[in-house]
C-alpha cells in the first residue's frame, strides 16, 4: 500500500467518525442506549428547577442540567446519567444531585432484588455549583455514598470526554466508578486549571496553555498514569463498544480506589530533585509492578 493510499484511508476513517463531544448531554445518553429502548425520568416537562438560581439572577433550566434515561444497552437494563455541560458548566446543585442519587439508588434496589441494572455516568462538570455551595457539597457526598452501594452489585461506567472536563467533587465520583473511559480531549482533576489560575495566578498555571493542561490533567495523561482505564478517540461507535466491553467484563477484581499501596509506592518513587521524563517514570512504574508480580 502506498503512502498516499494509506493517508486516503485514514482520512476516510476520520470522516466516518461521529463526534461524541459535539452532542449535547441528552444526545450523548441516547446514543449509548439501544435504539428506541429509552425513556426519560424527571425530564424537562416535569419542570423540577433549582429554587436558588432566580434570586441570584440566573435563569434555571427545567431539568437542572441533569438528564436521566432508563433503557437497555445490548439488551441489558441500564440507567444513564448525563450532565449538560452548557448549563452552568455542568455543575451540581441540590436538584441535579438529588436526581443522580435517586437514579443510582433505584439501580441499586433493582440489583438487590435480583435485577441486573447497570449505570453509566457521563460526567462533564466543573463540580459543585458555587451558587448553591453547601447544598452542592452535600449532594456530592450523597452521590458518592449511592455509587459505593451500587458498585458492590454491578459495574458503574463513567465517561469523561469533553473539554469542560470533570473537576471538583465530581472528579471523586469519576474515580470511584468501576471503569473510567476518557478521550484525549477530556480532562480530570480535583481543581480545574481556571480555578488554580484564579486563586494562585498565571505564574502557577496558565489555563490557556492547552498543551500544558493536557499534559497535567488530560485524558492521555490520566490513562498512562493508571487513573483512567480506557483512552479512546472522540467517536460515538468507539465509546459505545468500549462501554459494552466494560459491562461484559463485570466487576473489576479490585477497584482503583482500593489500590492504596500501589499509588503510595508510585508516589514514593518520585524525587522532587530529579526532573523525570514522563515516559521514563511510567516505565519505572511498570518495572516495579512486574517485579512485584513475580
Amino acid at each position: 500500500m502506498t503512502a498516499s493510499s494509506q493517508s486516503s484511508q485514514n482520512t476516510s476513517r476520520l470522516k466516518r467518525r461521529e463526534s461524541f463531544i459535539e452532542l449535547n448531554g441528552r444526545e450523548r445518553a441516547i446514543v449509548l442506549l439501544d435504539s428506541g429502548s429509552w425513556r426519560e425520568l424527571l425530564g424537562p416537562f416535569d419542570r423540577i428547577e433549582s429554587p436558588w438560581l432566580l434570586p441570584q439572577n440566573i435563569t434555571p433550566q427545567s431539568d437542572d442540567g441533569c438528564i436521566i434515561l432508563k433503557g437497555t444497552i445490548d439488551g441489558q437494563p441500564a440507567v444513564v446519567i448525563s450532565m449538560e455541560p452548557t448549563f452552568q458548566g455542568g455543575s451540581i446543585g441540590e436538584v441535579s444531585g438529588a436526581k443522580i442519587c435517586a437514579a443510582l439508588d433505584l439501580a441499586c434496589r433493582d440489583n438487590e432484588n435480583g435485577g441486573k441494572t447497570v449505570a453509566l455516568l457521563l460526567l462533564e462538570t466543573g463540580g459543585v455549583r458555587l451558587t448553591e455551595a453547601n447544598l452542592g457539597l452535600a449532594a456530592v457526598a450523597e452521590i458518592i455514598s449511592s455509587l459505593l452501594a451500587l458498585r458492590r452489585h454491578t459495574p458503574v461506567v463513567c465517561i469523561t470526554a469533553g473539554t469542560v472536563g470533570c473537576f471538583g467533587g465530581m472528579s471523586l465520583v469519576a474515580a470511584l466508578a468501576s471503569y473510567l473511559i476518557m478521550t484525549a480531549e477530556g480532562r480530570l482533576g480535583l481543581n480545574g486549571p481556571e480555578v488554580i489560575e484564579q486563586e494562585a495566578g498565571v505564574e502557577e498555571i496558565d489555563s490557556k496553555d492547552r498543551a500544558l493542561i493536557s499534559a497535567i490533567v488530560g485524558g492521555e495523561q490520566r490513562y498512562l498514569t493508571g487513573l483512567a482505564d480506557v483512552l479512546l478517540h472522540d467517536d460515538v461507535g468507539e465509546i459505545r463498544r468500549s462501554v459494552l466491553t466494560c459491562l461484559r467484563a463485570g466487576l473489576p477484581r479490585t477497584h482503583r480506589t482500593s489500590e492504596i499501596d500501589l499509588f503510595r509506592r508510585r508516589i514514593a518513587m518520585l524525587n522532587p530533585e530529579h526532573q523525570w521524563n514522563p515516559q521514563d517514570l511510567r516505565e519505572s512504574w511498570r518495572r516495579v509492578a512486574s517485579d512485584e508480580s513475580k
